[in-house]
């Protein structure tokens, strides 16, 4: 497949990636996002036929790649001043954005609500991804398809495809959830069969919001020494799963 050439910084294209790589609005009024690395583009190429564009360096380290993929070189120096990595590895690329299945939340799935932090996040999908787990998401948490959460999930994203899901249909459905909160009513997680729930994990900032707790039919607790306040969201959800599928 031959490559194109572009030598200057203010060709459409690189102006449309610098967007991608700032604006979550963009990304989603596009339908479209950008990653970066060699590593992360084997796994859309090998999970994710979403594929739109890349941008390599060198042309002959490029992977083949399939029928309609737009493939641009550039010099090093763009590509400097275009990846968001320390020490850029020569590729970045595009992809169409998922459409939101119609997979229905269940017992057994991972509810994640004001999850915020880029790199919480994408640890978290990593983590559901190695257990199987299905993972939803409340409108609060942060865009599982940006750069920092996919480098986090070391494209596990690819394959776990987390969906949005309101508050009130949550609500609606009366689904049977367990919060991770702190509360009078919490119990050790290890005393509940978190496999008969939708586990609920919320921010290390915000916590649960008070209707999700508030509709929670059990709120559990990761026992730890007094003098230990909280654990990082990404370690209690990774806790958590695990108790998910013993």
């Amino acid at each position: 497949m031959q490559a194109e050439r572009i030598t200057s910084a203010q060709n459409p294209l690189l102006r449309h990636i610098r967007k991608l790589q700032t604006s979550r609005a963009y990304r989603e009024e596009c339908g479209e996002f950008v990653a970066d690395g060699w590593k992360l583009l084997s796994e859309v190429l090998k999970w994710y036929p979403f594929l739109t564009n890349v941008i390599v360096t060198d042309r002959k380290s490029s992977p083949e790649l399939p029928e309609g993929v737009r493939i641009v070189e550039i010099p090093e120096s763009l590509m400097q001043s275009l990846s968001s990595m320390k020490t850029p590895q020569g590729v970045i690329f595009t992809c169409r954005l998922p459409q939101n299945r119609d997979e229905n939340i269940c017992a057994g799935s991972l509810l994640l609500d004001r999850i915020q932090d880029p790199g919480n996040l994408g640890t978290i999908l990593r983590t559901a991804d190695a257990f199987s787990i299905p993972v939803f998401l409340t409108n609060g948490c942060a865009d599982p398809f940006s750069e920092k959460t996919i480098r986090a999930s070391m494209g596990a994203v690819f394959r776990t495809l987390p969906q949005y899901i309101p508050l009130q249909e949550i609500l609606r459905k009366k689904l049977p959830l367990a919060a991770t909160a702190l509360s009078s009513a919490s119990v050790d997680l290890r005393e509940v069969d978190l496999r008969n729930y939708v586990v609920v994990i919320g921010s290390e900032g915000q916590g649960i919001s008070n209707e999700l707790l508030a509709a929670a039919e059990k709120h559990v607790i990761i026992p730890m020494q007094e003098r230990c306040e909280s654990l990082n969201a990404g370690v209690a959800a990774a806790i958590a799963m695990w108790q998910m599928i013993k």
